[in-house]
C-alpha cells in the first residue's frame, strides 16, 4: 500500500513539473532586421533633342524651261547643301506666256504658305510690288537676282550679275567690233517690255552710244520676242525684212540670241546679218564656229544662283540684316558687300561679275 502511495506521490510530482513547464511564457520571437529596399538604378536623363532651325526658301525664275535658270537653281542647290539648311528649297516658276501673272501668283501663294524667303528674277516690273511688299510685311525675306524690282519696293537686296551700266558698253563694243571701222546699223531683239534687267541694259546701251567712239554705229530699232523661241525667231526675220542694210542683231537674252542665230542660219543670211548679245556657250557654239554669231558675252548663272542663296540665307538666319555696308561670306565665292545700287534711284545690290566674252577661240571649251 505504501508502495502504491509512493507511486502516487511520484506521479503527482512528475505531473506538477510538467504543468509548471507548460505554464512558462513562450519566448518572444526574434525580429529579423527588415531587408533594406533595393534601390533601382536611375535611368540616365535623356538629352533634349536639338532641333536645328531650317528656312524654307523659294527660287523664282522669270519662267521655267530656260537653261540659264536651271543653272541658277543648280547653284542655289549647291549652296543649300553646303549650308546644311534643313528647310526646303523650291524652284517654282511660271510658263513663259504667263510670266507676269504667274510670278505674282507664286509670290502670293508662297506668302500664304509661310515660307521664310523668296528669291525673285523679276519679269513683272513694278507690277510685282504689292505682293512682294505683302511678303515683306509677313516677315518673309525678299531678294531679287538677275532682274530687280525697278522701284526696289518690297525688295531687300538685288544680286546683280554684272554692273548694268557696264552691260551697255559691252554690247556697244561687240557691235562696233562686228560692224567694223566703217560702222553700220544694228537693232536690239529683247525679251519682254516688262523685264527690268533688259530695259536697264538697253538704256545703258543707248547711253553708251553717245560716246564719240561709237559715232559710226546706229541703233535703228528695239523689238521684243517675249523670250519665246518662235516669237524671237520671227522678230529677227522681220527686222531683216524691215531694214535691208541691217548689219547686226543684238539680243541681250539667251533665248533671243539663239533664236535669231537659228533664223539667220535657216534663211542663209549669216553672211549679211551677224548675231550678238548675251548667250550660253552650250547653245551658241554651233553659230559661233560657223561665223553667224562671232562674238557674244555672259556670266555664270550657276554662280548667280549660288551667291543669291548665300545672301538670302544670311539674312533669313539673322546673321546679317541686309543693309548697306554689311559684308558676308559666300562660300567658295568669297566675301561680298551690300552697297547702294547706282543703276537705280533707290535700292541695294550685291555685285557679282564679271562679264566673259566668247568667240571661236574659247566657245567650245566653255560649252562642255
Amino acid at each position: 500500500m505504501k508502495k502504491n502511495i509512493w507511486r502516487l506521490v511520484t506521479l503527482m510530482m512528475v505531473l506538477s513539473m510538467v504543468l509548471a513547464a507548460c505554464a512558462q511564457p513562450a519566448a518572444a520571437p526574434v525580429e529579423q532586421p527588415a531587408a533594406a529596399p533595393v534601390e533601382e538604378e536611375a535611368a540616365p536623363a535623356e538629352e533634349p533633342a536639338v532641333v536645328e532651325e531650317g528656312f524654307d526658301m523659294v527660287l523664282l525664275p522669270k519662267f521655267i524651261g530656260n537653261l540659264v535658270f536651271d543653272q541658277a537653281y543648280a547653284g542655289a542647290k549647291e549652296a543649300h547643301e553646303e549650308l546644311g539648311n534643313p528647310g526646303k528649297l523650291e524652284f517654282l516658276g511660271p510658263t513663259a506666256d504667263q510670266s507676269v501673272a504667274g510670278q505674282i501668283e507664286i509670290v502670293t501663294s508662297a506668302t500664304s504658305r509661310g515660307v521664310d524667303a523668296i528669291m525673285i528674277s523679276n519679269n513683272a516690273g513694278d507690277q510685282i510690288v504689292p505682293v512682294a511688299q505683302a511678303a515683306r510685311d509677313a516677315g518673309i525675306v525678299v531678294t531679287t537676282w538677275d532682274s530687280p524690282i525697278p522701284s526696289a519696293e518690297g525688295e531687300q537686296v538685288f544680286v546683280a550679275q554684272v554692273d548694268f551700266d557696264e552691260t551697255g558698253f559691252v554690247m556697244a563694243d561687240m557691235a562696233l567690233e562686228i560692224l567694223g571701222e566703217n560702222g553700220g546699223k544694228f537693232a536690239v531683239l529683247s525679251a519682254s517690255p516688262d523685264a527690268a534687267n533688259q530695259n536697264a541694259w538697253i538704256a545703258a546701251l543707248q547711253e553708251a552710244l553717245k560716246d564719240p567712239k561709237y559715232a559710226k554705229i546706229e541703233l535703228v530699232d528695239i523689238v521684243y520676242g517675249n523670250d519665246i523661241s518662235e516669237d524671237s525667231y520671227n522678230q529677227a526675220l522681220a527686222l531683216v525684212a524691215k531694214y535691208p542694210d541691217l548689219g547686226v542683231i543684238m539680243a541681250p537674252t539667251t533665248i533671243g540670241i539663239a533664236s535669231a542665230a537659228k533664223a539667220m542660219t535657216d534663211e542663209g543670211l549669216c553672211d549679211k546679218v551677224k548675231i550678238s548679245g548675251l548667250g550660253l556657250p552650250a547653245e551658241m557654239v554651233e553659230f559661233t564656229l560657223s561665223g553667224c554669231a562671232p562674238k557674244f558675252a555672259l556670266w555664270s548663272f550657276v554662280d548667280l544662283g549660288y551667291l543669291t542663296y548665300y545672301l538670302t540665307y544670311r539674312i533669313a538666319s539673322g546673321e546679317i540684316k541686309g543693309v548697306e555696308g554689311e559684308t558676308f561670306d559666300a562660300g567658295r565665292m568669297g566675301t561680298y558687300t551690300i552697297e547702294k545700287d547706282p543703276t537705280r534711284d533707290v535700292g541695294l545690290r550685291v555685285l557679282m561679275g564679271p562679264f566673259k566674252v566668247y568667240d571661236k577661240t574659247n566657245v567650245e571649251a566653255e560649252a562642255k
